[in-house]
């Protein structure tokens, strides 16, 4: 498994030539708590040189896991990014890295807000219900507190305008 996919511009035919293969999952190096990855970043892709550019079309795809947004339980979900098209740009330089690049354009289209429910094997996604205030008997804690007689809270306001009003 490679650590880096560097493309050499000088072996590189004009007509372009496929690259395949994995790249170790360290390159993604995300925060602890963000999504982990479970496996490597598998590319099989077409690369070409158009004038200026290196632009390489094909498949993406990488295993993270998760953390639902509703019931906080972990999953595992693929990411797969069927005909991608990424352009970047060439330089003066005869070898060009393009593992952050790749590594982005996954990253780029991590869930929102990912959900038990989109795993690669789907589950059930239940929110524990002692989250909910509504679904608590009374007399445990989810009443409103109480307001304060005669507060006003335009009050404060009334007294900012007063204040821009003054020369």
């Amino acid at each position: 498994m490679k650590k880096k996919l560097v493309i050499d511009l000088a072996s590189l035919p004009e007509e372009g030539k496929a690259a395949t293969g994995e790249l170790d999952p360290a390159i993604y190096a995300l925060p602890e708590g963000d999504a982990v990855p479970v496996g490597p970043l598998a590319y099989d892709l077409w690369v070409q040189r158009f004038g200026s550019e290196l632009v390489m079309t094909g498949t993406l795809e990488s295993c993270f896991e998760f953390t639902c947004v509703r019931g906080l339980h972990p999953f595992v979900q693929t990411i797969v990014l069927e005909k991608v098209a990424i352009a970047v740009g060439i330089g003066p330089h005869v070898e060009i890295d393009v593992t952050e690049t790749l590594r982005e354009e996954v990253l780029i289209n991590f869930p929102g807000n990912p959900r038990c429910e989109d795993a690669d094997e789907p589950i059930e996604c239940k929110i524990d219900s002692r989250y909910f205030v509504v679904d608590k008997p009374g007399g445990l804690g989810s009443e409103s507190p109480p307001r304060a007689e005669g507060a006003d809270p335009w009050s404060v306001l009334d007294k900012i305008k007063d204040l821009k009003d003054q020369p």
